[in-house]
């Protein structure tokens, strides 16, 4: 099993998705002997994934059963441990287009935090593509190098834990890509100029406060970047469901018998009931927009770095 290579069958120390329900998934390390509880019951690992196909339907010890599912930088998205806030699928599909990112790139990130953009970076590189990743806080970048290696794609990334502002990436004119979510990343912006290769390339900053962005266009500026622009990502998700309406009645047909028995006085006219006759309906299937929609997640600005 891995992040970036897919296995048909469970291994003993692979990384797999239980799902429950569309909103109820957990992932968990297969270990020979060991048991992970559900509300449907026990899995035994020997038994019950060891040796099976990823997609299994497992019948769990009180009868009820699982789907046991090959990870994916999306599921993991929606079901890792959250050391910080994370960035989800909406904003990581438009930062992989918007930096150009293919099989081959490097690319630079900082931070790492709990690593859901950078392990959709690393499937979108791989095999032969680079991620330094650099993380301040040196427990959450310990236990991302730890996942990375536990995920099988160590080879493919290298953690550092520094202050980015302060110290850089680590690497000099080696990047095609960088990637910056810090609370002040106008202050680590000469050090991704460094950190681009001679022929350039494209840098995103994920802010959640429109100053930050300010300052950050700014200082991309003044560091000669160009192609500067600046996003915001909405998601609205339509429910597809079954509804009732009624159908709508118009009158009489002209010349009927009910028409030549139509007022002309307004207030008559008001007092017609508007519900057509038998009350008939029709039922359909469509899409209805959600009563509430989360909105703002963070700004998303990007900018190119010319060659040189």
């Amino acid at each position: 099993m891995s992040f970036v290579e897919y296995s048909e069958f469970i291994k003993e120390g692979d990384v797999v998705i239980i799902f429950l329900g569309h909103e109820s998934m957990m992932p968990i390390k297969v270990e020979a002997g060991a048991q992970t509880q559900t509300r449907y019951g026990a899995i035994r690992h020997s038994s019950d994934l060891i040796g099976r196909r990823f997609g299994s339907k497992v019948t769990c010890s009180k009868g009820g059963w699982v789907y046991v599912l090959h990870p994916t930088p999306e599921l993991w998205t929606v079901n890792l441990p959250h050391r910080t806030q994370i960035l989800y699928s909406t904003d990581i599909a438009n930062i992989t287009l918007m930096l150009d990112l293919k099989p081959g790139s490097v690319v630079c990130e900082s931070g790492t935090g709990s690593g859901s953009l950078s392990h959709a970076i690393l499937r979108t590189i791989a095999p032969s593509g680079h991620l330094h990743t650099v993380e301040f806080h040196a427990q959450r970048a310990e236990k991302a190098a730890q996942e990375f290696r536990d995920h099988k794609v160590a080879h493919l990334v290298t953690v550092r834990n520094q202050d980015v502002c302060k110290e850089g990436f680590g690497v000099v004119g080696v990047a095609d890509a960088v990637f910056l979510d810090i609370p002040s990343p106008w202050e680590a912006i000469v050090h991704a100029k460094k950190a681009f290769k001679r022929k350039g390339g494209r840098l995103c900053s994920f802010s959640p406060c429109i100053e930050q962005v300010q300052r950050t266009c700014e200082t991309l500026l003044e560091q000669g970047f160009g192609e500067i622009c600046t996003l915001e990502v909405l998601q609205r998700v339509h429910d597809v469901r079954s509804v009732t309406m009624p159908l709508v009645y118009l009158g009489p047909e002209d010349g009927g018998p009910e028409s030549a028995k139509m007022t002309t006085d307004p207030a008559a006219e008001e007092a017609r009931p508007v519900a057509n006759p038998g009350y008939q309906s029709v039922t359909c299937r469509t899409a209805t927009p959600p009563r509430e929609m989360a909105g703002h997640t963070g700004y998303l600005t990007f900018a190119t770095k010319p060659r040189g």
